[in-house]
């Protein structure tokens, strides 16, 4: 098999404009020849894991830049599978020209675009990308983006959230109610699922992250979620947990939980489809705390 010609130093292999290599003498046919892959028009790539927005990315207008849900996989946010649709979604800010292509849904925004560059993208600001995504997402799937991005170490706040809902704007209402159920303190998706259950099932607002002590202030551990005035623990044990160094070191805190009183409950995967269990312990656990309170 001949080998195809080698490409110009002057284009990167990652990801190249077909511009840019007809300018530097790359012809018709180098172009398709099967080592380049074609991630979207005008864009050639040696690597197939090329990702659709960082190849539409290399096409934008000046007024263009990639928003909605596409923009929130930028920004690392935890995206359940297909909620981009199957297509890259790209803004286009002002009266510029919309981008039409198979593979982009395109938006416009008359005003107020905040824009910036990530990782060499432009790309919606995290705050205005997880607004504009609010229709595409359910309740739940929004919270835990909000979840995600106003995390400790975050790209965004809850304040910059709030101030990305502009007053009487499509769909401002859900947004606001979405809003009101973001906490920082959620590490993953499972967790603002959990702590949505538990609320949606008639128990208290569970505090986030909370470090326990023992009376003489000794650090025990840190769980997901608690009611520290009731000495209840709840915890979402995802895979990892399943590592021996992490489930040693469970271990160790649920033994110094126990024998200071704590209740820990745990949850898994396995509850997300049928919570029923999880409710009824947590109800126990309660009740425990009620009996325990009236006896003294």
């Amino acid at each position: 098999m001949i080998q195809p010609r080698p490409l110009p130093l002057a284009l990167d292999p990652a990801a190249f404009l077909v511009r840019d290599a007809r300018d530097h003498g790359v012809g018709a046919n180098r172009l398709r020849r099967g080592d380049l892959f074609r991630p979207t028009h005008g864009v050639r790539t040696t690597r197939p894991t090329l990702s659709p927005v960082r190849a539409v990315a290399m096409v934008l207008r000046a007024s263009q830049y990639i928003s909605h849900t596409s923009a929130l996989a930028v920004w690392g946010a935890p995206l359940p599978r297909g909620a981009d649709g199957g297509t890259v979604h790209v803004s286009t800010a002002g009266t510029g020209s919309l981008m039409r292509r198979r593979d982009v849904t395109g938006h416009r925004r008359r005003r107020g675009a905040r824009v910036v560059d990530h990782e060499g993208i432009r790309v919606s600001c995290p705050a205005q990308a997880w607004r504009e995504s609010i229709g595409l997402l359910t309740v739940q799937q929004s919270v835990a983006v909000g979840d995600h991005m106003v995390r400790p170490g975050g790209p965004t706040t809850v304040d910059e959230l709030a101030a990305a809902i502009v007053p009487g704007s499509h769909g401002a209402a859900v947004a606001r109610d979405v809003l009101d159920l973001v906490r920082v303190g959620a590490e993953s998706p499972m967790e603002t699922w959990l702590r949505l259950a538990v609320v949606g099932a008639g128990f208290p607002e569970p505090q986030l992250q909370v470090e326990v002590v023992d009376p003489g202030g000794n650090f025990l551990g840190r769980v997901d979620m608690a009611w520290p005035e009731h000495r209840i623990a709840l915890e979402y044990d995802g895979a990892h947990h399943l590592e021996r160094e992490r489930f040693e070191r469970d271990q160790r805190r649920d033994n110094g939980l126990t024998v200071n009183d704590w209740l820990v409950i745990h949850a898994t995967r396995a509850d997300a489809v049928r919570p029923a269990v999880l409710f009824e312990r947590l109800r126990q656990a309660f009740a425990t705390r009620q009996h325990a309170r009236r006896s003294v």
